[in-house]
């Protein structure tokens, strides 16, 4: 993706959240200047690898396969063996009307998948098999707001402004909007999207980025260049 282009959506994307009433935190706002003068103060922010993740998947078409999102807050993964501190995380996604995010599973991290505004967000979904892979025979049973939800193998769930799908590890998902852009929140278990994604097909998680412009702001896959992260 250009850089260019990355800095487009951030606006849109952020006159879009907007609109729904939600406001993201300051450092969301800080240029890349500003984030590099404050890298002591940002070390949660780093570690936590929290703010702007615009994602293509490494296909070069992000209208079509993409999503945009925003890591608002993130624990830390050791905690989860002891049980104890800030085992959750937080993310703000916009999932574009007809632009697929691609069929995956965790391995670590249960979420909560809720429909903030807008469209339809329609999700495909599949059980793993004994081998972690797709199972297209098995139906899917998943929690709707308290309410279970039974759905063949491959079964699409549509999701209504205010409605949301709780996913457990193993569950494959695919999901996208439908007759206009979707406010997605997100809340799970400590997520690491470096690790924690396992694609259906071969598919890059971040990427890939043609500088013909400065970055308005940084993306969470910048800080390794930019600070050695």
């Amino acid at each position: 993706m250009k850089r260019s282009r990355v800095n487009e959506i951030m606006l849109e994307g952020d006159a879009f959240i907007r609109s729904f009433g939600y406001v993201m935190p300051p450092f969301a706002y800080w240029t890349p200047e500003e984030f590099r003068a404050r890298k002591a103060d940002a070390a949660g922010i780093l570690d936590a690898r929290l703010g702007w993740d615009i994602t293509d998947f490494g296909g070069g078409r992000f209208d079509e396969l993409g999503l945009f999102l925003f890591t608002v807050r993130n624990g830390r993964a050791a905690d989860l063996a002891t049980g104890r501190g800030m085992l959750y995380a937080e993310k703000i996604m916009i999932a574009r009307k007809d632009q697929v995010t691609p069929m995956h599973r965790h391995v670590v991290k249960a979420e909560d998948i809720i429909n903030r505004g807008g469209g339809t967000l329609t999700l495909e979904l599949f059980l793993s098999d004994a081998k972690g892979e797709i199972d297209l025979e098995a139906g899917v049973t998943v929690p709707s707001d308290g309410i279970l939800r039974r759905l063949p193998a491959g079964g699409k769930l549509k999701l209504e402004p205010g409605e949301s799908v709780t996913l457990l590890p193993g569950v494959w998902h695919a999901f996208w909007g439908e007759g206009a852009d979707v406010l997605v929140g997100e809340v799970s278990t400590v997520n690491d999207d470096r690790t924690d994604n396992i694609f259906a097909d071969p598919v890059g998680r971040f990427a890939e980025i043609e500088e013909d412009e400065d970055p308005q702001h940084l993306l969470v896959a910048d800080y390794d260049r930019w600070f050695g992260t």
